[in-house]
This record gives structure tokens, C-alpha cells and sequence, in this order.
């Protein structure tokens, strides 16, 4: 039967999103962790509430991680601290409805940080595979149908303020960094049975290894790395680069080898490192030391690549984002910094409109960036080189602790009782 132009067209708009285009599925949109969307001017800069809301779905707890998209599908880590359950919950991206859920139970202890609920790490998918990390509880993988496909336990992670690196799916590995803890690793798994193609173990770092005299409140000193890792391309090879404690370190993603490492991170990290144009940018957290590096060498590249080291700066808990050589990002506390990323020169710094205190990643749309707050309230202002330009500030009024996820031109934001989907008609 051959359908009229019109009956075509109301077709073709209600199958609902694209799945070759519209698809965020890692905690940073791609697996370089780069926060940008090809979405600008088809992305909502103003919503409210009751503006430009398209759908709200109450979520069973509060929670860190971010949504993973592919298609018409949402995948969200969570975890019901009562039943001591975590796993994912999979949600219709046309109208936020449970579809399944799949998880287990946990019932030993771990330790974690009050505003640090379990499962912060953001689920990943590749259209095929859905992979989250619990923490102490292991990694699972499910098909979309919500079907356990393979679960490890890869051991306890202890460590005062918990964990959140999210996984990477690349090609038939998942990515995964099993830490902060005296027992962290790097894995390299099999994305169809789970097993471990490689593993890089961590050295145990020592209090007196720290040079700031930051101690923890307990006593300890407190170590450990937080960050997400990243993988790019050089133009000649991929590599996967991780912000551990006190130094950046590169791997072939594929065989989990060591390319090169460069000196000069603090011991506590949170943020993950982002790429552009050749450079390599890691931050540590609360006013922890700024190391830029080239990528692409090989040993210790300290002396020849490093391109400069800033100690005691002023980095926080969310990543930056980069656009034509400089990179934006903000510390805890709400003021914005635009650097250049070659040589490390402040091109300006503003204090963000609104709440401000965020422990968010930045989003780059176009020559926009979004900057989610705690309080639940988004400032955005324009990537510009030359001075801060606000463009608008939108509040929903709920706590959170994630950033803001685009797949089209829908904005998703988990609160600590919601997940939003915002939609500009």
C-alpha cells in the first residue's frame, strides 16, 4: 500500500527518536568524555517547572549517576538503600514509564560519603549491551530486554568517600576502573562473558606520600581517584588515558599496555581528564594540582610532553569542557574559568548566575555551556574566548548531584527525586 505524503509524515514523526543520531551512552556523552552534543540551536535554553517539560518521573531514591541513552530506551543506575538493592532501571524515553528493572542485593557494608549515594557510576551501552558498576557489589551487563547477561565480583572497594567512575564500552571490552581503594584496578573485560582480558593494579599510595598535608576527617589521609577514564584517537593510535593518584597514565586500550605516564597530579582526583587537539588536560580536586600533557608519547613523558603544572588550583568535583583550544570548567563553588590549554594562561574567570555550588559536569551544546547546580538550577553562557556571556538561568527546584545528559534536542536531568526530560517544541 503506498501512503499519502501527509500520512507519511505524521509516521515518520511518531516512531519517536532517532536511534542513529540521538543516543548519549556513557556518563559523558562519548567514550572521550568529551560533555559535547551536536544539539545548538534545537536545544531548549529556557524551561521551568512547568516550561518546556515534557515528561517528570519520580525515581525510589535520590542518586548521583546520569542516564545512559540509545534509542527510545533510558538506563539509570539505582540504589534502594532500604532493601539494599542496586541496579538498573530502564525508563521509555517517549514518556518516562518503567519498562524493567534489574539489579541484586548487597547486604554487607561500605563505606561512602553522606552526599555520595550508592551506584553513582552512570550506566553504559553500546545499542546492544547495558553495563553498570555497583561498587563493592561488581559490575553486571544485561541485554535491552533487561536480561542479565553476565555478573563479577571483582572484590570490596573501601574508601571514605566511596566510589562513582563510570564504565566505557570499547568495541568488545568494557572499560572499568574498580576504585578508589588500596586494592583498585583498571579493567579491561570481555563485553559477551564478562571475563578479564586485562587488568592494571594500581600502586598503593602512602599518606606521606601527599605534599599538601590534607587530612581526612577520620585521620587518614585520603587518596584515591574518582575519575571516569577516557579513550580518543591520535591520528596514529587509540588511547585510553585514566587521572590516577599523582599522575596521568596512557594505555593501549586494546591490550591494557602502558604507552606513557606523566607526573604531577595530586593524590586525590576527582574530575576525569578531557582531550583536544592533541593535549591532554587532568585536574585534581579541591584546589588540587593542573597538569596539561600532550598524548601521543611514549614512557615517561614528564620532561618532553608536559606542557605546564599548576599546584594548588582551582579545579573542583565536576569535568570541563573544550572548544577551539580552550577549556572551561569551574570549581565547587560556582565561579567559571575559561584557560587556554596550550599554555595554561586564565583567559578570564566569572562567578556563575544563580546557586552555583555544583558537583556537576559541564555540557558544551554549539557555543553553549550548561552548568547544573546542587540546588537544581542551570546557567548557561557561551564558550567564549574572550569574556563571560550569560544566555540564561532555568531552575526545577530539586536537589541534585549529576549533570545534565542530551540525546537530540532533549535535556535530561536527574534530581534527587526525579529524572526531568526537557524539550523545547
Amino acid at each position: 500500500m503506498k501512503l499519502s505524503p501527509a500520512l507519511s509524515l505524521i509516521l515518520l514523526l511518531s516512531v519517536g527518536p532517532s536511534i542513529a543520531s540521538d543516543n548519549w551512552p556513557f556518563w559523558r556523552g562519548d567514550i572521550a568524555g568529551s560533555g559535547e552534543t551536536g544539539a545548538d540551536a534545537s536545544l531548549a535554553t529556557q524551561w521551568s517547572k512547568d516550561t518546556n517539560i515534557k515528561w517528570r518521573a519520580e525515581l525510589p531514591e535520590r542518586g548521583n549517576s546520569n542516564p545512559a541513552i540509545w534509542g527510545d530506551k533510558i538506563f539509570l543506575t539505582q540504589a534502594e538503600e532500604a532493601k539494599q538493592w542496586r541496579g538498573v532501571l530502564c525508563l521509555d524515553r517517549r514518556t518516562g514509564e518503567e519498562i524493567w528493572r534489574n539489579g541484586l542485593t548487597y547486604k554487607k557494608e561500605e563505606r561512602t560519603h553522606r552526599s555520595n549515594p550508592f551506584c553513582s557510576a552512570s550506566a553504559a551501552t553500546d545499542g546492544k549491551v547495558v553495563v553498570a558498576s555497583y561498587g563493592s557489589a561488581g559490575v553486571a551487563a544485561y541485554d535491552f530486554e533487561g536480561k542479565e547477561l553476565w555478573r563479577r565480583d571483582l572484590g570490596a572497594i573501601d574508601h571514605i568517600w566511596g566510589n562513582s567512575s563510570s564504565p566505557l564500552i570499547h568495541g568488545d571490552l568494557v572499560i572499568h576502573y574498580h576504585g578508589p581503594s588500596k586494592n583498585a584496578v583498571l579493567y579491561g573485560l570481555d563485553k559477551t562473558t564478562g571475563e578479564t582480558v586485562w587488568k592494571y593494579d594500581e600502586p598503593v599510595w602512602e599518606p606521606k606520600q601527599r605534599t599538601d598535608g590534607f587530612k581526612g576527617r577520620d585521620g587518614e589521609g585520603v587518596i584515591g581517584s574518582f575519575s571516569t577514564p577516557i579513550i580518543y584517537n591520535t591520528g596514529e593510535r587509540d588511547e585510553l588515558a585514566m587521572s590516577f593518584p599523582l599522575e596521568i597514565r596512557a594505555f593501549d586500550p586494546a591490550s591494557g599496555e602502558t604507552l606513557w605516564t606523566c607526573q604531577g597530579l595530586n593524590p586525590l582526583i576527582y574530575t576525569s581528564p578531557v582531550h583536544n587537539n592533541g593535549i591532554v588536560v587532568a585536574m585534581g580536586g579541591y584546589h588540587g594540582n593542573t597538569v596539561a600533557v600532550r598524548s601521543g608519547g611514549s614512557g615517561d613523558v614528564t620532561d618532553t610532553h608536559r606542557l605546564w603544572q599548576k599546584v594548588r588550583d582551582d579545579g573542583g568535583i565536576g569535568s570541563g569542557v573544550t572548544k577551539d583550544g580552550k577549556i572551561y570548567y569551574h570549581d565547587s563553588g560556582g565561579v567559571i574559568f575559561c584557560v587556554d590549554m596550550k599554555s595554561g594562561k586564565n583567559e578570564w574567570k566569572a562567578r556563575l548566575p544563580g546557586t552555583g555550588t555544583s558537583w556537576g559536569s559541564l555540557v558544551l551544546a554549539g557555543d553553549h555551556i550548561y552548568s547544573l547546580s546542587q540546588a537544581g538550577d542551570c546557567a548557561i553562557f557561551k564558550a567564549s574566548p574572550d569574556r563571560f556571556e550569560e544566555v540564561g538561568v532555568n531552575d526545577l527546584g530539586e536537589e541534585t548531584n549529576s549533570s545534565i545528559a542530551v540525546a537530540g534536542n532533549q535535556i535530561f536531568i536527574r534530581t534527587y527525586n526525579a529524572l526531568w526530560c526537557i524539550e523545547k517544541p
